[in-house]
């Protein structure tokens, strides 16, 4: 009964956003013909009895692995109803003007009766602004998601062993395989990767969306990862099957054990709070490996890095794969000033922004302080890779899909 109510609840608020814009959409139509009116209002409500309907069903049957038909529908869905809630200020503001002009009519005998009628002007731009983000998404669904982008960046550390100068190390992050339909965007994903001939490949965090299985499909695909050291890898807050409704607590661990042992059989060295030493003409560098650790509520604290810095105490260089952020203000940078360089993933700058020279804005940034690309306090740096997958919204708008290459130089 209390799912019933929220779905009525949520329809209601649907139905009154679709009302208010329907104003507008009668306000800029008014010079067409009454036939030519009839099929734009047919149209309009057509779509809005599909996002209803389409709402219904998916929370009716929430649990239902979704298929590619659904995933799109549901999104465009989702942009179109987004789109009309930039309609909704510009008609708000057209209803406050005319509030005004009404109080100040009957405040005055000697002002001129006015037309109430909405401005035509600003419901057209109400109509023509809401339209940039409605292109914007379908754009980076049709496009961004699979637009992989490889970003070059040289870090200078005065500590880098003399053997490590011109170190290629490569980074991608967040694939969340369940939410690709085909096996070909990954292949083109591997193919960019390989070329690049890095030294080391790290992968930090997020493989699936929620279960061992969807992973299944791109075993062989991944599994052709290359670099002449290793490729290196944890887990992120996906992979523990946090949310997703199991029968037992044995089928959750078996479904985590499936996860880690595929790791094993890409060929990638996953790190579970562990470290490795990667050697180079007599002298080394530390690659750490935490499990999830979040600074924020809702995340576990699956992480020990004690454990995870263990045994590389005396390492010149330290290499930290931590997949969210937040653990570099949370534990890394207070208790842990020798760790030169962490790299993480986990935000996807949120799949949308703005991400042009001179601007980097993404709504993700109002919750995490670092969220996409290079920080650095005194000697330690954080780079925050915006990951190669997506989940929820299938695309990018701004922020595409990252390879990461970085080279390390001696200072």
């Amino acid at each position: 009964m209390q799912r019933f109510f929220s779905i009525g609840v949520v329809l209601f608020i649907l139905f009154l956003v679709d009302f208010y814009v329907f104003q507008a959409i009668k306000t800029v139509t008014q010079g067409l013909s009454e036939t030519a009116q009839r099929v734009i209002y047919f149209l309009y409500w057509a779509v809005f009895a599909i996002t209803a309907g389409t709402f219904a069903l998916a929370s009716l049957t929430r649990g239902t692995p979704p298929d590619t038909f659904k995933t799109y529908l549901a999104s465009t869905l989702f942009i179109i109803f987004a789109s009309k809630l930039v309609v909704v200020l510009f008609l708000f503001l057209d209803d406050v003007l005319r509030l005004g002009k009404i109080v100040l009519n009957n405040a005055s005998s000697s002002e001129p009766s006015f037309d109430p009628s909405r401005s035509k002007f600003l419901n057209q731009m109400g109509l023509l602004v809401a339209a940039v983000p409605f292109s914007a998404f379908i754009y980076g669904m049709v496009k961004g998601a699979y637009d992989y982008r490889v970003k070059r960046v040289t870090l200078r550390f005065p500590n880098l062993p003399k053997a490590f100068d011109g170190f290629k190390m490569l980074q991608i992050s967040d694939l969340h395989t369940g939410s690709f339909t085909s096996t070909d965007p990954l292949k083109e994903a591997v193919r960019l990767i390989n070329q690049q001939e890095a030294d080391l490949v790290f992968f930090t965090g997020d493989l699936v969306n929620n279960v061992a299985t969807e992973l299944t499909a791109h075993v062989d695909t991944l599994k052709e990862i290359k670099a002449r050291n290793g490729v290196f890898s944890v887990l992120g807050n996906h992979d523990y099957g946090d949310y997703v409704s199991w029968e037992s607590r044995e089928s959750k661990s078996r479904n985590l054990q499936t996860l880690i042992e595929t790791h094993g059989k890409m060929g990638w060295q996953i790190l579970l709070n562990e470290n490795r030493l990667i050697e180079k003409d007599g002298e080394h560098i530390a690659i750490l490996g935490v499990e999830n650790w979040g600074n924020r509520a809702g995340f576990p604290k699956y992480g020990d890095l004690g454990k995870a810095y263990s045994g590389a105490e005396n390492s010149p260089f330290k290499v930290l794969l931590s997949h969210d952020p937040s653990h570099w203000d949370g534990e890394i940078n207070k208790k842990f000033p020798d760790i030169d360089l962490t790299l993480s993933g986990h935000t996807h700058g949120m799949q949308f922004g703005v991400n042009i020279p001179g601007l980097k804005w993404s709504p993700v940034q109002y919750v995490y302080d670092q969220w996409a690309g290079l920080y650095n306090r005194g000697k330690q740096y954080l780079y925050v890779n915006t990951g190669l997958g997506f989940i929820g919204y299938p695309g990018r708008v701004g922020f595409l899909p990252e390879i990461t290459v970085f080279e390390l130089k001696q200072a």
